[in-house]
């Protein structure tokens, strides 16, 4: 024997017949407090926050780590020199 039961309703309804709670409010909240922590996270990621974060000594650091890339190749170079 096989019975079918076919039943009509929203699921607002179906969820006040079964018990269940309304949890709307709690998922528009939800949904407030990622909105507002995807905008701090995206005016967090300006350009030149970033490079701060990256490169605290800013220029200065990125002009020491030439100077010492050019005095190590300079000083590679004088000692090929001299052999």
């Amino acid at each position: 024997m096989k019975i079918t039961i076919d039943i009509d309703c929203t699921p607002d309804e179906a969820r006040t017949f079964l018990g269940l709670p309304d949890v709307k409010p709690m998922q528009e909240a939800m949904m407030r407090e990622i909105q507002q922590r995807m905008t701090a996270s995206l005016n967090a990621m300006d350009p030149e926050s970033i490079m701060n974060t990256w490169l605290p000594a800013g220029i200065q650091g990125m002009e020491q780590l030439q100077k010492m890339f050019w005095s190590q190749l300079a000083g590679a170079m004088g000692q090929d020199g001299k052999k």
